[in-house]
């Protein structure tokens, strides 16, 4: 019995530091570092779901080329709905690309959407007015190489297969879009 003696006191709980002899519990409320040093965070429209941006001049012109003639082009892509649907998927996988999503990464991807939603629709003569910026403003300090819109090509091209837009409408569209290519890359 008596060997159990020091394992019981070893098991016994320690008694508990008077009250007293605790440091004062912190109750000053954690520091706010965005309003400390300045940052603004803007709010999102409560009914487009999209940023605020500065004003800028909008002009169907800012599409970056002159629509297809004819209602051909739009039909092949399924008219409105089937546009949305390829834009749709086109920003899906931009942002999941990881060669590209970095560029994505801080961007309002609902006025993205819209916006290239309108560019094509435009473009593909579905309709639509482009209420966009003009490709070389929107691009601006985004650093974009040639093999990031490479992979951007890809898929768009990826997009338009899933939707099954023929292989000849997607390359009109593409050579539509080509020349835009001095505008969108920087280096």
């Amino acid at each position: 019995m008596p060997f159990l003696f020091p394992l019981l006191l070893a098991a016994a709980p320690l008694a508990e530091p008077p009250q007293e002899a605790l440091p004062p519990a912190q109750t000053e409320a954690p520091v706010d570092w965005d309003k400390e040093f300045g940052v603004v965070r803007k709010q999102r429209d409560p009914v487009t779901g999209e940023l605020p941006v500065d004003p800028y001049p909008q002009s169907d012109a800012n599409a970056g080329a002159k629509p297809f003639s004819g209602e051909g082009m739009a039909r092949a892509f399924g008219g409105q709905d089937g546009i949305r649907r390829i834009t749709a998927r086109f920003v899906e996988l931009n942002v999941a690309d990881p060669r590209i999503k970095a560029i994505f990464a801080e961007h309002d991807l609902v006025r993205l959407q819209r916006t290239l939603f309108e560019q094509f629709c435009y473009l593909l003569n579905a309709g639509c007015p482009y209420s966009g910026r003009d490709m070389k403003t929107a691009h601006k300090g985004l650093g974009t190489t040639r093999a990031d819109l490479n992979a951007l090509v890809e898929n768009l091209q990826r997009a338009m297969r899933e939707a099954h837009v023929s292989f000849v409408a997607q390359n009109r569209l593409l050579a539509k879009l080509a020349p835009m290519d001095r505008d969108v890359t920087e280096r």
